[in-house]
């Protein structure tokens, strides 16, 4: 009998009698666990007792938050193994990427647990004689966080730890599809010494609990990570109560091919930014703009590449792609191959693969252009629009000719065109040589337009969305 994994508010491990049976995608038959499927009280009581224990937390030692940060990191990296196992088996991901985002949750609150004590603020000199001047940073109260199913334990780990070594309160509240990350996460806070109330953990469907959090007058901050359409639904509701928020949305990230580029070096990056951890990735790269010179060699290349990837089982070790995350992204996948088709593009793989599981063959659409839908439109899966241009101004205008800013790349061995193109991208992260998908867990993470609004995430500018800044004067005489 598979195990019923409950919610934790205010210390407790409380469910409902409704539970989602969390699945793996690459055997939909093996029941990770059942989750209890909460409904919106349960949401009501996270709040209460994150406002009620919010309080003693922030007013506690900066010492002490990072201790339990600490603790849970070290947790987190000592179970790294299980934990990259349980990934892998609920979202899809091969296990070596598994376990590097377990790691990379790790260190995300260790690094936070230093943020704890350099909290710091200014001080100044004022205009006016016999005056001080000082700013500080506080906590905001008790934050909202709503994470999405494909990376289950990094996201939730760097919105949590910053979130809380500022001195906030938390509700997470992680996608259905991939709970057990999350609740995991919670396990291991719980065990680190986190007080009763501090994090607080609600499980079950966005669309019956997101409304319920992100409305709540006395939740003071929301930072969200999904889809466009639903973070401008959260931006709207947050704005008429004048509450802050944070998106991370969507990409159709650029990967410019230079004629100069190192051929091998383009097609591995290429192949890693679109294909691997099955494109599920708002940083992949979904659109290869090549430069007519190298465009031919570029696609004979990658293609071969592509056709030798090894999909299977991604608890094997020789497997470099696992399956997509759920019935329902593949049937969006497939529809996007078909339209990529009736658009005229020459569709290289994508077809469903015969074997148990939601597996699919990533796809080339070739001879694809800018204004296609399936170059326009995120698809989230392992899909890549290959697009031949003429030259590098017309490849910086077709990579910036995008509703999205996330992330951005070019395969060149100019400096010339590296540095202008690290200046003319216009996007939150841009990488020369280097997949457009793979960011330190100690600099920002973030993007333009509509990728992204707020604050940055991850590094130490993170704290900034989770605090709020007093300015005090002190007249002297």
């Amino acid at each position: 009998m598979s195990e019923y994994m409950k919610n934790l508010i205010n210390g407790k491990w409380s469910g409902t009698d409704r539970v989602t049976e969390n699945r793996n995608p690459s055997n939909p038959s093996d029941i990770i666990g059942l989750y209890t499927r909460s409904d919106s009280e349960m949401v009501l009581k996270a709040v209460e007792a994150a406002k009620k224990a919010q309080p003693s937390w922030a007013s506690a030692s900066p010492q002490f938050r990072a201790d339990v940060l600490d603790k849970a990191g070290s947790l987190i990296l000592s179970r790294a193994d299980a934990l990259a196992r349980l990934l892998s088996r609920e979202e899809g991901k091969i296990l070596a990427e598994a376990k590097g985002e377990v790691i990379r949750a790790g260190n995300s609150f260790k690094f936070f647990a230093g943020e704890a004590v350099r909290l710091g603020g200014q001080k100044l000199p004022s205009t006016r004689k016999g005056c001080d001047v000082e700013t500080t940073r506080e906590p905001l109260g008790v934050v909202g966080l709503i994470t999405p199913w494909n990376f289950p334990i990094a996201i939730p780990a760097w919105k949590a730890a910053p979130a809380l070594a500022a001195g906030n309160a938390v509700v997470l509240k992680p996608a259905e599809l991939t709970p057990g990350c999350a609740h995991e996460m919670a396990r291991i806070l719980h065990e680190a010494g986190c007080p009763d109330g501090v994090f607080n953990l609600v499980m079950g469907a966005g669309a019956e609990l997101g409304a319920t959090l992100v409305e709540h007058p006395d939740v003071s901050a929301i930072s969200f990570t999904g889809s466009e359409a639903v973070g401008r639904r959260i931006a709207e509701t947050c704005a008429k109560q004048l509450k802050k928020v944070q998106l991370e949305m969507g990409g159709k990230n650029p990967m410019v091919v230079l004629d100069d580029a190192d051929l091998e070096v383009a097609v591995q990056v290429c192949l890693n930014g679109a294909f691997f951890s099955t494109g599920q990735r708002c940083t992949a790269s979904s659109r290869l703009i090549v430069e007519a010179g190298i465009h031919d060699a570029f696609v004979e290349r990658l293609e071969a590449a592509r056709a030798a990837l090894r999909i299977g089982d991604p608890l094997d070790t020789k497997t470099q792609l696992g399956p997509v995350a759920s019935e329902r992204q593949l049937a969006g996948n497939l529809e996007a191959v078909r339209r990529a088709a009736d658009e005229g593009c020459v569709v290289r793989g994508g077809e469903r693969l015969d074997r148990e599981g939601f597996f699919q063959a990533p796809a080339l659409f070739l001879g694809s252009h800018n204004s296609m839908s399936t170059a326009r439109d995120e698809i989230f899966g392992p899909c890549a629009s290959v697009i031949r241009v003429a030259d590098f101004d017309e490849a910086v205008a077709v990579a910036n000719d995008t509703p999205y800013g996330l992330s951005s790349g070019i395969c060149t061995q100019s400096l010339k065109h590296a540095s202008a193109f690290k200046r003319l991208a216009q996007a939150g992260m841009v990488m020369v040589n280097l997949p457009t998908a793979g960011v330190d867990y100690h600099v920002p993470f973030g993007g333009r337009k509509g990728s992204s609004l707020g604050g940055r995430e991850q590094g130490s500018i993170a704290m900034d969305f989770y605090t709020t800044v007093k300015t005090a004067y002190t007249f002297a005489g």
